[in-house]
């Protein structure tokens, strides 16, 4: 097995380095403190490719692979994860399903332009009674003659402001549980989508320039050809689905650490107490090995999922692994991360306090922590 990056990957890696030092850097700080969605590093991100990660060339990917955007989402979250949190949207949750499930006119008139960034697309299965349980959503898709009528409300749907694009997941058959789910592409602004609305952004407590919003659906009539799939396959598509992100999640959890220790180990470096840097205490010291060492394990499980995705091999438990692992590392490091810049780590003078907010919702969304568990514990006791 080679651990080390492929040309193509640390040319990326260091092309995404770049960019968000020159461009997201300046900004990082003020669009979450206003809560400011990034709208002039849409277009700046999509001529770099970003929104095109392991599509195929003929729509306008850049047929790179997973571990590549693995790399560039963990550089990404260093600077914000608000735009790794937008990034993965589009390049893991939405663009996929239309690859794989959309017919051949949707794919050839709408993937180019998700890809393009001028097409924003959000992921919609989540709504206030239905998180982990999907099962229990009651959104609904009636069937009329060649169309179909959805109602419902989604919420924490991320990118939803902004997007064009909603893959929407809606109950065809409520006697069938998770078999009577199916999923639907509404294009906002399309005739019968007039229904379609979205709320205010949620005053998060981090990433505040990724907006989360509600989605409602009056009366939305979608025609039978946006059907992604077959009916009763929504739930296999969704799952599916969430391996990928989870990857990314990992990713952006790792980044996210790494962020935080770059920053302590420069402090702790330059700080002195007692006449001596702290960085000189062993106490100091243990901290700092043990935030690398689970840093380093997060990224390595989590190129290994992505790896096993590359390879089309089976990667829900490898998926999951990743993400909780590199989640709870998230939390762990920026946490020590703000101990180790003592008064200061609890002020906005320093970053460790916007990646400890931010690291706290990497254990939440796509599915908690917990959830984690349990499909780990699924797959290994099969």
């Amino acid at each position: 097995m080679d651990f080390q990056l492929s040309e193509e990957q640390t040319l990326i890696r260091n092309m995404v380095h770049e960019f968000v030092e020159q461009h997201v850097r300046p900004m990082a700080d003020e669009i979450d403190r206003n809560h400011r969605f990034p709208e002039e590093s849409i277009a700046p991100m999509a001529e770099l490719g970003l929104f095109g990660f392991n599509l195929p060339e003929q729509y306008g990917g850049s047929g790179i692979d997973s571990v590549a955007y693995a790399v560039a989402s963990e550089e990404m979250a260093k600077v914000s994860a608000s735009h790794a949190m937008i990034m993965g949207s589009q390049c893991t949750l939405t663009t996929p399903i239309l690859v794989k499930y959309a017919s051949d006119e949707i794919k050839e008139r709408i993937i180019p332009k998700m890809i393009a960034g001028e097409a924003l697309g959000c992921f919609c299965l989540t709504e206030p009674g239905a998180g982990c349980d999907a099962a229990s959503q009651r959104t609904s898709a009636v069937r009329q003659g060649d169309s179909y009528v959805l109602n419902g409300s989604k919420m924490w749907i991320t990118n939803a402001p902004q997007s064009k694009i909603f893959i929407v997941f809606a109950m065809t058959d409520f006697n069938k549980g998770v078999k009577g789910i199916s999923a639907f592409l509404v294009e906002r602004g399309a005739p019968g989508a007039e229904g379609l609305s979205t709320g205010h952004p949620e005053e998060k407590m981090g990433m505040g320039a990724s907006h989360t919003t509600e989605v409602v659906l009056k009366n939305v009539v979608v025609p039978a050809a946006n059907r992604l799939g077959a009916e009763g396959q929504g739930f296999k598509i969704a799952m599916e689905t969430l391996d990928g992100g989870r990857g990314g999640g990992a990713a952006m959890a790792t980044g996210l650490a790494q962020a935080a220790l770059d920053s302590t180990v420069a402090y702790t470096k330059e700080r002195v107490q007692f006449g001596r840097p702290i960085a000189a205490n062993q106490g100091v010291q243990w901290m700092i090995a043990d935030m690398a060492t689970r840093i380093e394990c997060a990224r390595l499980m989590t190129h290994r999922a992505a790896a096993a995705k590359d390879s089309g091999l089976p990667c829900t438990k490898e998926s999951a692994m990743a993400k909780l692992y590199a989640t709870e590392t998230a939390m762990y490091v920026t946490e020590k991360a703000v101990q180790l810049h003592g008064g200061l780590g609890y002020t906005r003078a320093f970053a460790v306090e916007r990646l400890m907010r931010e690291a706290k919702l990497t254990e939440i969304f796509e599915g908690t922590s917990e959830i984690q568990r349990i499909v780990i514990a699924g797959q290994v006791l099969r």
